[in-house]
């Protein structure tokens, strides 16, 4: 593999710890700043919306930029916004900061896993943006719980102080590693936006929403299952969330492969797996060893899905791959909030601390429904091999009929030695 890849999946390490690191440290900002704990959990929104914004917003500016000056650019973004986020006097300030920091994400993935698939190749396309992502996962595994205990320790500030320096590290090594890589010469806002008019671009959009939203709505209240329903000590939850995140590399990888391979029935074995999973959840929630384990698997299935459906959104945009690469980051940011949602509504309807996983495998069913449906409509597009046939069969014209129109409008015939070879039409 490139070795590009590893510059790109430090910039995916720093953007995973400064998105997911905030759930860690909620405790610590909402003292520092005199806030409720609920409200400082507007700093989460706040850089969800900052993504869904950013990601076409930014692209969309940025359409003519080569794709390293691109890449250049959001994680400068990036770096200063998160350092800025640092030195918030006050919570204002502080959630218009998370917003700017939210805004290069989405653009940064979508040129990023651009530039991946283009230097490895068709063949190895989704294992090289699996790589890419391969630092989004690790940021679960090794930045959140790193970022958490830094900022029980020494503040909150030093953990986004410290995210911020993993953005200049980020830079310098895109600046060194990655080539330089133009847009063509005919890519413009109106080719990019033209690729949203094709119904494949949505369904997979849509499959990621829903897929997605189904692992979400398990994970973002896995903490108190992890303590009032399996018995865990508040003090394991850090430890037992780094095996989700390992999960997650486990199924980042495992995914991208699969994509290269078995496109369609890896989306649709990933897709039925979480959807069990989810359903196990409910039963091996109540034992220790078997929420462990099932955690796992819910990160790994989760994300099995996301190499899955960012190369195959690839493939279904064509030449115009930018806008859709990083619209990809806000399906996945809705599916994050779609599947807290629904699953907060459940706990709040009375239906326990579980029962959100039975959310997220409805959720998961109808990513896999459109999955099915993604399918089909692909099969019914494929270009019909005898086109003149079909054409003359449908307007109900003779054959013969057609002949006598040709010949007429045929120059004369020219001795076999003569004839020129036929042009394919």
């Amino acid at each position: 593999m490139p070795i590009a890849l590893l510059a790109l999946a430090i910039g995916a390490f720093g953007i995973g710890t400064t998105e997911f690191v905030m759930m860690g440290v909620l405790p610590e900002i909402a003292s520092d700043l005199g806030i409720s704990i609920p409200a400082a959990g507007n700093f989460i929104t706040a850089y969800a919306l900052g993504v869904v914004v950013g990601a076409p917003l930014l692209t969309a500016v940025a359409v003519r930029l080569s794709r390293k000056t691109m890449l250049l650019a959001m994680m400068g973004v990036f770096t200063l916004s998160n350092a800025l986020f640092a030195f918030s006097p006050n919570p204002t300030t502080g959630m218009l900061f998370r917003f700017l920091a939210g805004l290069p994400h989405g653009a940064f993935f979508g040129a990023g896993a651009v530039v991946a698939a283009t230097l490895a190749g068709p063949k190895r396309r989704a294992k090289a943006v699996s790589m890419m992502f391969l630092g989004l996962t690790l940021a679960n595994v090794i930045g959140v719980p790193g970022g958490t205990f830094l900022g029980q320790q020494f503040g909150w500030r030093a953990t986004f102080g410290v995210v911020a320096l993993i953005g200049v590290v980020a830079l310098a090594a895109i600046a060194k590693l990655v080539p330089h890589q133009h847009q063509t010469t005919n890519t413009s806002l109106r080719g990019e936006l033209g690729a949203f008019r094709k119904p494949q671009v949505w369904f997979a959009l849509a499959i990621v929403t829903f897929g997605l939203g189904g692992g979400f709505a398990s994970l973002s209240y896995v903490s108190p299952v992890l303590t009032d329903v399996s018995g865990y000590d508040p003090t394991s939850v850090t430890l037992l969330l780094s095996l989700a995140g390992l999960g997650m590399t486990v199924g980042n990888v495992l995914g991208g492969r699969l994509a290269d391979r078995f496109p369609l029935p890896g989306l649709y074995g990933a897709m039925t797996a979480l959807a069990v999973v989810l359903l196990a959840f409910t039963v091996t929630a109540d034992s220790k060893i078997g929420a462990a384990v099932t955690l796992f698997l819910v990160g790994m299935t989760s994300f099995m899905v996301g190499p899955m459906m960012q190369a195959r959104i690839m493939e279904k945009a064509g030449g115009a791959q930018s806008m859709v690469s990083a619209a990809v980051q806000s399906a996945f940011n809705i599916a994050n909030s779609i599947g807290a949602y629904l699953g907060g509504l459940a706990i709040a309807g009375g239906f326990g601390l579980v029962s959100p996983n039975v959310v997220g495998a409805v959720l998961a069913v109808v990513g896999l429904t459109l999955t099915i449906a993604s399918s089909i409509y692909d099969r019914k597009r494929t270009p019909d091999p005898a086109p003149v046939v079909e054409i003359g069969a449908e307007t109900g014209e003779d054959d013969s009929t057609v002949d006598a129109v040709d010949a007429v409008d045929a120059e004369p015939a020219l001795p076999a030695q003569d004839r020129p070879e036929p042009v394919p039409a």
